[in-house]
């Protein structure tokens, strides 16, 4: 499949771009991932993982780890004026049921997010791409310590000042807002309990001035407040001078950015992350779009057909654009002081209902389909002798589900199935085959096993 020029480069190692590493590295493709900061990111910023993420790391044989330091949102804890208290969910917490097993956000510092995908993945820090150039004989990159050399793709994973993006010369259309900004810190303190996300509101309507999150796994708080002048000790302080701030870690100056790309693909230079799309952080939908797009990219550069690639922009540009939009309302409600600014209980925030009908690799052939069609993320639903859709679906490969089927299988992996939860759950009505693409959605739903393979072929199975 490759030629000795043939791997991936990948430049970036934030989650994105540890994503992608991960999907090639199972699936035996070659590649590198550089990074121009010496050392990994230490910094809490996205700290909020999707339950469609989470069934990613379930598929990748990680989400026991992620789930070990990580954490359910705690309940705000909102400390009002005159010394009274009270408190809020940003979303109720969900009951896990048969076809969504984890339904709740899970908060994991972004720092530790990245740790846990690092694992085993050969980061080359402290390297940069300096430039690169493509013709016919592959994408030619020279890098900032003098390094050159030819590969097959190029993978922007290299954040919103991405180089890659900028020496493809692509627009990051939108916009700046340089007034609305946040500042954000990594601390420790003394004196405050670590069950409630601690809320101190601003003195005018729908102000805000001061926010404590205990972040799982650690001793820290990730501090958000507007812009100040006062130091991290000060600004705690001005609110209780009971609390003690023991350490100040990574601290950062947030400024609104909604942009993206019109392009996710120019020759074989591919973007990816926050070097396509950078949001509010409203939400939490940045990082998890990110994770979804190095899923979306990974197996289809892993087998390395163009007509397959070219699908890439053509699933994943509509998406970053639906999530902009998701994301900016959510900004403006805290712009505008809106007292239910900090509710994240609509659905659309958990990515399960992402879809990918009507797309170039969605093939639905049934006459009367249901709710659950091609293009559409595959459920989980529990199977006889204690497992489950997801225990069939994990792995790099693609997967055919008969349900209720007693004809010939045209293709293995292939599981027959007969269970009522299953059936429910895929609203199956008659014996159906559906054969779910390696990134876990459902590629190809018909009743005619020759679909079945029309598509396999397609997909180079």
């Amino acid at each position: 499949m490759f030629t000795e020029s043939g791997f991936t480069l990948i430049v970036g190692a934030g989650p994105t771009g540890l994503t992608l590493a991960r999907e090639l590295q199972r699936r035996g493709a070659p590649f590198r991932i550089i990074d121009r900061e010496k050392e990994p990111f230490t910094g809490s910023r996205g700290k909020g993982l999707q339950p469609r993420t989470q069934e990613i790391l379930d598929d990748l044989g990680l989400i026991d780890a992620f789930r070990a330091h990580g954490g359910d949102y705690p309940e705000l804890l909102i400390h009002l004026p005159g010394g009274q208290e009270m408190r809020q969910r940003m979303d109720e917490l969900h009951d896990p049921t048969p076809s969504v097993p984890y339904p709740n956000l899970l908060m994991v510092p972004q720092w530790r997010t990245a740790e846990l995908l690092a694992e085993g993945v050969p980061v080359e820090y402290g390297t940069g791409l300096a430039s690169f150039t493509e013709d016919a004989g592959g994408v030619h990159v020279t890098l900032d310590t003098g390094e050159t050399l030819t590969c097959r793709y190029l993978v922007g994973a290299d954040g919103g000042r991405s180089t890659v993006r900028h020496l493809l010369g692509v627009p990051f259309e939108g916009e700046t807002h340089e007034t609305e900004r946040l500042f954000i810190a990594d601390v420790r303190i003394n004196g405050l309990d670590r069950d409630n996300w601690h809320i101190w509101p601003g003195a005018g309507a729908g102000s805000f001035r001061l926010g404590l999150c205990p972040l799982p796994g650690t001793d820290d708080f990730q501090l958000t407040a507007p812009p100040t002048e006062q130091s991290v000790a000060e600004l705690v302080a001005s609110v209780d001078p009971a609390l003690e701030v023991t350490h100040v870690g990574w601290t950062s100056h947030f400024r609104a950015n909604i942009r993206m790309v019109s392009r996710y693909r120019i020759g074989n230079v591919f973007l990816a992350g926050d070097a396509a799309h950078v949001h509010s952080p409203a939400g939490g939908q940045g990082l998890n779009t990110g994770i979804q797009d190095a899923w979306n990219l990974g197996w289809k550069l892993a087998k390395g057909n163009d007509q397959l690639l070219a699908t890439y922009e053509a699933e994943r540009l509509p998406v970053a654009a639906d999530v902009l939009g998701i994301s900016t309302r959510l900004h403006q409600r805290h712009v505008d002081g809106d007292p239910d600014a900090m509710r994240r209980d609509d659905p659309v925030l958990r990515q399960l209902s992402l879809s990918y009908r009507g797309g170039p690799l969605a093939a639905e052939h049934r006459a009367a389909p249901g709710p659950v069609r091609a293009g559409d993320r595959a459920p989980d639903a529990p199977l006889a002798g204690g497992r489950r859709i997801f225990d069939l679906l994990r792995g790099p490969h693609p997967t055919l589900l008969a349900f209720d089927w007693t004809g010939d299988l045209p293709f293995a992996p292939a599981h027959r199935i007969a269970d009522p939860a299953a059936l429910a759950a895929y609203d199956v009505r008659e014996p159906t085959l559906m054969l779910i693409r390696p990134d876990d959605y459902i590629g190809c739903a018909t009743t005619d096993p020759a679909d079945i393979t029309a598509y396999l072929n397609r997909i180079g199975d």
